[in-house]
């Protein structure tokens, strides 16, 4: 599947520190490999949402298909993840 958007992940907020260690702000980008330094926990959650981003894919409910906010399984912390695609040139 060609990937022709490249996926900016930046940790935008949580309810308490991350057990991981991500701090908001932080960022990773998906340009079709793992992110450096991203809790597993955390990525098997993000990736198929990435990896759909990446190909073009949207979904309705969407108000904006370049962005879409997910929240890590970590129910103590409840990281919430904005991605963000932007088109490859």
């Amino acid at each position: 599947m060609p990937e022709n958007y490249t996926v900016t992940i930046n940790l935008v907020s949580n309810n308490r520190p991350c057990h991981a260690g991500h701090e908001i702000g932080q960022a990773w980008t998906y340009d079709g490999m793992t992110p450096g330094g991203m809790c597993s926990s955390a990525w098997y959650t993000v990736y198929p949402w990435a990896m759909m981003m990446a190909a073009g894919g949207a979904f309705s409910w969407q108000d904006d298909p370049d962005v879409m906010r997910l929240s890590c399984p970590d129910c103590e912390v409840q990281n919430i993840f904005e991605l963000r695609r932007t088109r490859r040139e």
